[in-house]
């Protein structure tokens, strides 16, 4: 077996990779919808640990899997002994014997450091509180296949620097774009990202700053799983961000709008941005499909070359 290469984090990939994948996602898409089966993860199985709970990345892991020609077993903790205090090292080394790949939602960032650590097979980051560089990939293809390159434009990030905040400031660095983010004061995204970011982001208080001009605009709901108790107190704070029809025409008129859902309609978007044909959510939700399957391609055959 090869050096095995797990994705947590775009940073796992070089720019030139992740433009590939993003390529391969959409020729994946369009064999799907001509029928063509294509199956180069025969008899693979992917193990699919879920700590938080889950609809696109469960279902886009496991259609994808089973589309490429393999299998998916759902993992919860309520059914394994990960959930009764077994340490994460010693999941790993068992469940890599038996897994061709795992994915794993998860909260601490540093649990999908140690279980990859102690992987014989690729891990993949299927969401944690630092990070969601599957969505990412997701939205970088569905921008492409709308407007083209996203190179040298400008994206706005109007909300919560949550996880999916610090990933789109990873993203401006791998896929070479600005970004704007608009928060609330004590809701920027994490310090380590934006330095990482190297210059490439700016943080200011005023949404309509933010989205003047841009050629994206994206958001997600003011209080992510595990915040449920902040939510009202949230929704205070982030009075004025919520994105419409109205905000999006400061936006260039070719911008296009991003929700990695579930949305809260009312909340951090409009019902009428939700429906508005700037809003390509549901493109942008199809494609973790195409690109998770591409990323599993991608290891997977890395990692048992024929």
């Amino acid at each position: 077996m090869s050096t095995v290469r797990h994705f947590l984090s775009l940073m796992d990939m070089t720019p030139d990779e992740l433009r590939s994948l993003i390529r391969r996602a959409s020729e994946l898409k369009d064999l799907r919808q001509r029928g063509v089966l294509y199956e180069p993860l025969k008899n693979r199985v992917l193990g699919m640990i879920f700590e938080k709970a889950s609809t696109r990345t469960r279902l886009s892991f496991e259609a994808g899997m089973i589309q490429l020609g393999g299998q998916a077993i759902f993992l919860s903790p309520r059914d394994t002994q990960l959930g009764r205090g077994e340490p994460i090292a010693d999941s790993a080394r068992v469940m890599s014997r038996m897994l061709d790949a795992v994915m794993i939602r998860t909260f601490a960032h540093a649990t999908l450091k140690n279980f990859a650590a102690n992987s014989q097979v690729p891990v993949i980051n299927g969401l944690s509180d630092d990070l969601h560089p599957c969505q990412l990939l997701a939205d970088m293809q569905t921008f492409h296949e709308h407007r083209g390159s996203i190179q040298g434009k400008t994206v706005a990030w109007i909300g919560d620097g949550n996880n999916m905040c610090n990933t789109f400031a990873q993203a401006a660095e791998q896929f070479d774009f600005q970004l704007k983010i608009a928060c609330p004061e004590g809701f920027e995204p994490n310090a380590f990202y934006l330095q990482q970011a190297k210059g490439r982001v700016t943080i200011t208080r005023d949404p309509l700053e933010a989205v003047a001009g841009a050629h994206l605009v994206s958001t997600d709901v003011w209080a992510s799983m595990g915040q449920e108790d902040e939510a009202e107190a949230r929704i205070a704070k982030f009075k004025g961000f919520q994105v419409t029809p109205a905000m999006m025409d400061k936006a260039d008129p070719s911008a296009v709008f991003l929700h990695c859902l579930p949305a809260h309609r009312g909340e951090e978007v409009s019902v009428d941005m939700m429906n508005d044909p700037r809003s390509v959510v549901f493109d942008q939700a199809e494609n973790r499909l195409h690109a998770q399957k591409a990323l599993l391609e991608m290891l997977v055959e890395h990692a048992y070359p024929a």
